[in-house]
């Protein structure tokens, strides 16, 4: 057994890893949260580390794992595909992966499958977020588009993604105006498939080489 090229130095999560074996269906999640964490956590862009972001508002919690698909970001195609934002929001795209066994643990990268999508609008910028399922989970094996997922899993990742943003007295973390997150579609394995291989086309075109 050969044994793969590697680096000497960890490479960063968003720009050092594959975005997965086959994009657009099968991809690499960089996990940022898991269903246990009470606190957001993000990746740092300049250092590539976990970095906290916030407390959870609310008593919910990410129904999914939660995290990125590296070597993606959202710009101007991403947001074209969309009818309601006006660009994307400038990051890489989110994905949610669902695992019949509990993963607890973040910072790791997890083979996906895409089944689909939410088109979600976060003060009128383009913010995806890709639903996956872990490859090779043979709970998983019979769902091919969102379709096929249980309706109740598919309310709980609406109702947290409408409501991540709120505090526990309706208003949102940054002023008292209006929730600024809309769901502007949902959408099946076909145009998450779009939304992926255009976050592809943006990081390519968007995202500077890397410096000595």
């Amino acid at each position: 057994m050969s044994i793969p090229s590697y680096s000497a130095f960890r490479p960063h999560p968003w720009h050092g890893i594959p975005a997965g074996k086959n994009p657009p269906e099968f991809l690499n999640a960089f996990i940022e949260i898991t269903p246990f964490d009470g606190v957001k956590y993000e990746i740092d862009k300049a250092s590539g580390y976990l970095k906290v972001d916030r407390p959870q508002l609310s008593s919910a919690l990410p129904p999914a794992l939660y995290g990125f698909v590296p070597k993606t970001y959202c710009g101007d195609r991403v947001g074209r595909l969309s009818k309601a934002a006006r660009a994307g929001d400038g990051d890489p795209l989110d994905i949610v992966v669902f695992s019949e066994r509990a993963i607890q643990r973040s910072e790791v990268i997890v083979p996906a499958r895409v089944i689909g999508g939410l088109r979600m609008v976060d003060r009128g910028e383009a913010d995806d977020k890709i639903i996956a399922v872990l490859e090779n989970d043979p709970f998983w094996a019979e769902v091919k588009d969102l379709s096929g997922l249980p309706a109740f899993l598919l309310n709980r990742l609406k109702h947290y993604f409408l409501t991540y943003k709120l505090a526990i007295g309706g208003s949102s973390t940054s002023d008292s105006a209006p929730n600024p997150v809309t769901i502007e579609s949902i959408y099946g394995r076909d145009e998450a498939f779009k939304v992926v291989l255009a976050s592809l086309e943006d990081y390519g075109s968007s995202v500077p080489k890397p410096g000595p």
